[in-house]
C-alpha cells in the first residue's frame, strides 16, 4: 500500500467528527498533525523507492480542520536554486507563475524571508500582490482574499515553504469569521510535519 492509499484508507475508516465543540475541533487538529507526522516518518524510512505524497488530500484535511474551502489553502515551496516560491497546492495555481523571494508586495515572500507567521483580518487594506488570488479553483470563485494566515514551513531550522490559509469573499464581512490566535496555533502545528514533506517534494 502506498502513502496515498494509506491516507485515503485512514480517512475512510476514521469516525465522523463534529466541529460543534472546541474539544472535538482540537481532537481533529491533533489527529491531523499525527497523520502528517506519520507521512513524514514514512519518507525517512522509504529508502530509494519513489514516494507519492498526496498533497491534495493533505490540503483538503487542512481546509476541513480550519473551516475554509480547499481552494483557500495554499502550500508553497521555496526553490533555493531559483530564489522563488511556487505553488504546490492549489493545483490551479501550479502553472500560473512563481513569486520572487525578493518581492516586496507578496506576503508569502515576506513570510519566507523573515520566517515569521502573521494574521491579517483586513487583507485588502494592505498593499499586496493580487495576481494569484483572482484565479478560480474547483472550490472557489476567484473572489478577493479578505482574511489570511501566513506561516513559514521549516525543516531543520530552514524555511522550505509557506502555508497560507485564507477566507475569500466580496467583502471582509462576507468572508466570514476573523482568524484567531488559536487558528494560527493550529496552522503552526501543521507546518512542523509539513516541513519534511515539502523538502522531499523540492528535492533540494
Amino acid at each position: 500500500m502506498n502513502m496515498k492509499e494509506e491516507w485515503t484508507e485512514t480517512e475512510a475508516q476514521g469516525p465522523a467528527r463534529s466541529l460543534q465543540t472546541s474539544r472535538e475541533f482540537l481532537t481533529m487538529s491533533t489527529s491531523l498533525v499525527t497523520e502528517l507526522e506519520r507521512l513524514a516518518e514514512a519518507l525517512e524510512v522509504g529508502g530509494a523507492a519513489p514516494v507519492e505524497i498526496p498533497l491534495g488530500a493533505v490540503a483538503e484535511k487542512i481546509a476541513k480542520n480550519l473551516g475554509v474551502q480547499t481552494g483557500e489553502v495554499a502550500i508553497l515551496g521555496v526553490s533555493t536554486r531559483w530564489r522563488h516560491l511556487h505553488f504546490l497546492v492549489p493545483q490551479a495555481l501550479k502553472n500560473v507563475g512563481f513569486i520572487p523571494m525578493s518581492s516586496t508586495s507578496a506576503l508569502a515572500a515576506r513570510t519566507a524571508r523573515e520566517s515569521k507567521p502573521e494574521i491579517n483580518n483586513n487583507f485588502p487594506s494592505v498593499r499586496h500582490a493580487t495576481v494569484f488570488e483572482g484565479v478560480k479553483t474547483a472550490t472557489t470563485t476567484g473572489e478577493s482574499i479578505q482574511k489570511i494566515i501566513s506561516a513559514p514551513i521549516l525543516c531543520k531550522g530552514k524555511v522550505v515553504g509557506v502555508m497560507q490559509v485564507s477566507r475569500k469573499g466580496a467583502t471582509v464581512t462576507e468572508a466570514g469569521a476573523d482568524f484567531t490566535a488559536e487558528d494560527l496555533g493550529k496552522v503552526l502545528a501543521l507546518c512542523r510535519p509539513l516541513g519534511k514533506l515539502v523538502r522531499h517534494l523540492e528535492g533540494e
